[in-house]
Formats: C-alpha cells, structure tokens, sequence
C-alpha cells in the first residue's frame, strides 16, 4: 500500500479541504478533489445541480516557513487573468472570490486531452483562436505543453483551465518597456510553438508538410528555458520521489482514489 503523502506537500498541510462553502449565498457541497499539490487544491462543490470549480492555493506553512503570501500572489495572478478573459469561449467564467487565496469559477465537464486523442475537426481552429486573443490583450498562456493542459470539453471544444503561470504584466508597472516587451514576445511565441506540437501529438493530419516539421523545431528560448530549469527541476523531483509515494501515478497531486468523490449519493 502506498504511505500517506506528506501534509507539507499538501496546499493546505494538515487541514483538511473543506466540506462545505459558502458561495453567492448559497451553500455548496464538495463532491469530488481532483487534485492536492504544494502549490493548489482543486475541486468540485455542487448545490441543487450548479457545480463550480474551486480552487485553493498554498495556505499552509512548510518546514515552519510561512507561505499564505504565495497562496495570495498566485491567487490574485489567476483572478486577474479570469477577469481579463471572461468573454473568450476557451476561458470559464469567473464566479467569486472566496478569501485571499480562495476562489470559485464555472465548472466545465470533459477530460484532459491525451496525446493520440483524435479530436474535433474544429478544435485546434478554436484553441488558436483562443490563444491569439489572449496574445492580442498582452498575454501569454505559457502552460501548453502537455495535453492534458487542455481540456476537451464535453461538447467537443478547447477550454483552458490553469493561468497559474500565465504571464501578463501591466503597462503601468512597465510591461510596455523593452525588455518586458521582449520577454511576452518570446513566450508568445513559444505558444504558436505548442499549439503545432499539441496538433501534431492530435491531428497530424490538418498539418501540412512545412507546419508538421515546424511542430520539431523548438525556438532557442525554448531550449534555453529548459536547460537553465533544467538542475533545479531534476533535484526537485528528486527529492519529491523520495517522500512522495504518488510518484509514477502520472501529474504529482492528482486524486485517483474514488474515496475523492464526497457526498454522491
């Protein structure tokens, strides 16, 4: 049997997610974690048929270090983007903040994407549309490049679910300057980079011969990135393997376990 994860490994450490909140004046019930890592725990509260996602980030300390001030950053980073993306169709809808690091958005039924998946005819045409809209508002989504950092919708079509890491910065602290410019260009870039990659890996065959051998050759700031992160992701796995025993069962806090699903009777 695999030991019990660590609770500093847990966004919440030893308290528990909980049971019930209190959202638009209504009473929401948790049905399901889907996942519980250093940085986040995500899940599904329902009442009278509504679902909303609700998403908790690092409240907990670790090794006695206080780290609720992340919890607040990375909470208001991702509030931020919702709010500045609520009219694109690929982007659920903002639906309250709960607390500094708490807050609760529309709640989308579908998978992640697998690579092999074979996916509408329409979706990568939406998913690009997406994206360029995102980079038209001076954004970067950043996070595409595994598939399931995509969710294919029940109805067929792209969501984007995590801006985590998505990377905005206001022109009024300097986001029009040079080097900030420069650095959305790059990673805009790297998008158009990921979206072939994430059509190659699902629809190979809308690419033509020129864009599939474009979808293999990884822009230098690409390469750069994963060479600098490189060490300190290598020792971080590392050690995480070592105390974590959810290794091997794909994306680390990610809850399989039915014992996840609350109150589905």
């Amino acid at each position: 049997m695999l030991r019990r994860v660590p609770p500093s490994l847990t966004a919440l450490g030893r308290k528990p997610i909980p049971n019930d909140l209190w959202i638009g004046g209504r009473s929401f019930i948790l049905r399901r974690v889907f996942k519980n890592d250093f940085f986040a725990a995500t899940a599904m509260y329902e009442c009278n048929g509504d679902r909303v996602l609700v998403k908790i980030q690092r409240e907990a300390p670790f090794l006695g270090l206080p780290l609720a001030w992340v919890g607040r950053i990375l909470a208001n980073r991702e509030w931020a983007a919702l709010m500045r993306l609520q009219e694109l169709e690929a982007v659920p809808n903002a639906v309250a903040r709960l607390s500094p690091s708490r807050f609760a958005r529309q709640f989308i039924e579908g998978h992640a994407m697998q690579s092999g998946e074979r996916v509408a005819d329409d979706f990568h045409t939406h998913l690009r549309n997406a994206v360029a809209e995102m980079h038209r508002r001076g954004m970067a989504y950043v996070d595409l490049e595994k598939c399931e950092n995509v969710l294919v919708g029940d109805d067929g079509r792209p969501y984007l679910m995590d801006f985590q890491i998505a990377w905005y910065w206001p022109a009024r602290r300097g986001g029009e300057l040079w080097l900030m410019r420069a650095v959305r260009s790059w990673l805009q870039r790297g998008d158009l980079y990921h979206l072939r990659k994430l059509q190659r890996r699902t629809r190979p065959d809308q690419l033509t011969a020129d864009e599939l051998a474009a979808s293999y050759r990884k822009p230098w700031f690409v390469r750069w990135h994963r060479t600098l992160t490189y060490p300190f992701t290598y020792v971080r796995r590392a050690i995480l393997d070592r105390i974590d025993p959810r290794r091997g069962r794909s994306e680390r806090g990610r809850v399989h376990d039915e014992s996840a699903v609350a109150g589905a009777k």
